[in-house]
């Protein structure tokens, strides 16, 4: 096993820098232009049109039905873009999965707030399933991932259960099937067993945009939530690692699959630099392992 996540690691590491230069070049306007993607309009709200990028390398739709994976981008629910997922994408699209890159209202751009945020992260993952079939993608092998602010969004997909609005169809799930989640945030409330040292603070429901506690994915771990893998540097100082040990622990208590990869003495957002290919290298073993992805 580790030798054949080292060769994939190497493998990833070779491509990785004209993938980071191809993102760079897209970073710099908004909304971004993501060549070699097709791009559609999953939610509006007034004149904002919130898309998702969809990167697939299948020549024709009619073949099986691919699983897919969704990715929401970090900037503390402020700024950011959607291109930071862009080489986590390409990669996984050309080993066989469908990728997507999608947007959501931030505060710089539309003065949101992450209640905002986590029901724009909602809507994209129910649109994803309830056109899973026009986009030739499997219903039920939907996963959700995202850095920060993004990895919080994501966990929040899986566990929060409010924060919709009344024209979503709550008809169709926006439960993931898995979770790939880089440096999240999980706890954005006080909790028990947990010393917080500070984290958090001025985090409240005027910043929120509802009460902590309910966009907070700790509080509302319970069985049944899909196997998930964390990747996070112990020196974070962003998103103390204790935050997610104490997420792994829980999710564990209630039965369900949680994998910490702690990588020691990374700081925050260390999984686009220098981790980006070991850490793309085990996302892809994880993937493997749900049957998302063949075997190297």
């Amino acid at each position: 096993m580790r030798l054949a996540l080292a060769f994939l690691s190497l493998c990833v590491a070779l491509t990785a820098g004209a993938q980071e230069k191809s993102s760079k070049k897209k970073a710099g306007g908004y909304p971004p232009t993501i060549e070699g993607t097709k791009s559609e309009t999953y939610r509006k709200v007034g004149d904002t049109e919130l898309k998702v990028w969809i990167f697939d390398s299948r020549q024709k739709l009619t073949e099986r039905p691919l699983p897919a994976i969704v990715f929401f981008f970090g900037g503390g629910w402020t700024g950011g873009s959607p291109t930071q997922f862009e080489p986590q994408s390409r990669h996984l699209a050309a080993r066989g999965m469908v990728a997507i890159v999608a947007d959501y209202r931030v505060k710089s751009r539309q003065d949101a707030k992450p209640a905002d945020c986590v029901s724009d992260a909602k809507a994209c993952v129910r649109w994803v399933r309830a056109n899973a079939v026009r986009l030739g993608i499997d219903p039920e092998r939907i996963a959700v991932g995202g850095g920060s602010a993004g990895g919080h969004l994501a966990a929040s997909v899986a566990t929060l259960p409010g924060l919709d609005t009344a024209k979503d169809d709550k008809s169709v799930s926006c439960l993931p099937n898995a979770l790939v989640l880089f440096n999240p945030g999980t706890v954005m409330a006080p909790f028990p067993g947990l010393d917080l040292k500070g984290f958090g603070a001025g985090l409240d429901k005027s910043k929120f945009g509802c009460e902590p506690t309910e966009i907070s994915p700790i509080h509302h771990v319970k069985k049944g939530l899909p196997p998930t893998i964390i990747f996070h540097g112990t020196a974070d100082t962003t998103v103390p690692y204790a935050t997610v040990e104490k997420f792994t622990e829980v999710m564990k208590s209630a039965g369900n699959r949680c994998e910490l990869v702690g990588y020691a003495g990374e700081s925050h957002s260390f999984f686009n630099k220098s981790k980006y290919a070991e850490t793309l290298a085990a996302a892809d073993a994880f993937l493997v392992s749900l049957g998302y992805l063949a075997a190297k």
